[in-house]
C-alpha cells in the first residue's frame, strides 16, 4: 500500500498532474505545490540501444559522486547488474519502471523507498540487486583471502 508523498501519514488518492507524485489531500497539494519539480518524460526508447535501464546511455561513474556517498560498493560489483539477465528481465515490467521512477523523483526518498517496499515487485527487483552485488563480494572476499 502506499503512503502520501507529502504527509507520510494517509493513503493517496490524487496524483500531481506535473509531477506525478502521490498525495491525500488539498492541504498536502497546496504544501506541494510549491515545491512542485515538473515531471519531465523520458525521451522516446530507442530500440537500438542495448541499455539495462531502457534510457538514454549512461555508465556507473555517471552515478558516483565522492561527495554524496560514504559507503560505496566497489565498481566492478556494480558493473554487474547491468550484465545482469534477471534484472533486465524485471526491468521489462512497466510497474516496475514507474516505481523506479517514483523513487527517483520523489521530494523524499526515504518516504519514497519505504513505499515501494511495499510492493512486491520491487523488493524482487531490490533483492535481485542485492543478490548479483553480495555473490560477486563473497567471491572478492574469497579471492583476497586466496592471496594471503
Amino acid at each position: 500500500m502506499q503512503i502520501c508523498s507529502v504527509c507520510s501519514e494517509q493513503t493517496p488518492k490524487y496524483r500531481c498532474p506535473a509531477c506525478k507524485i502521490r498525495y491525500c489531500s488539498l492541504g498536502c497539494y497546496k504544501r506541494h505545490k510549491d515545491t512542485c519539480v515538473p515531471f519531465e518524460q523520458p525521451a522516446p526508447i530507442d530500440p537500438a540501444a542495448n541499455n539495462a535501464f531502457n534510457t538514454e546511455p549512461w555508465t556507473v561513474e555517471d552515478l558516483l559522486h565522492e561527495e554524496d556517498i560514504t559507503d560505496k560498493v566497489p565498481l566492478q560489483r556494480l558493473q554487474l547488474l547491468g550484465q545482469s539477465k534477471e534484472l533486465r528481465d524485471l526491468l521489462c515490467n512497466p510497474h516496475l519502471r514507474q516505481l523506479l521512477y517514483s523513487v527517483d523523483g520523489a521530494d523524499s526518498k526515504y518516504d519514497a523507498m519505504k513505499a515501494a517496499m511495499q510492493e512486491p515487485l520491487f523488493v524482487e527487483f531490490s533483492d535481485q540487486c542485492l543478490k548479483i552485488v553480495e555473490n560477486e563480494a563473497k567471491s572478492l572476499t574469497s579471492n583476497e583471502a586466496d592471496d594471503l
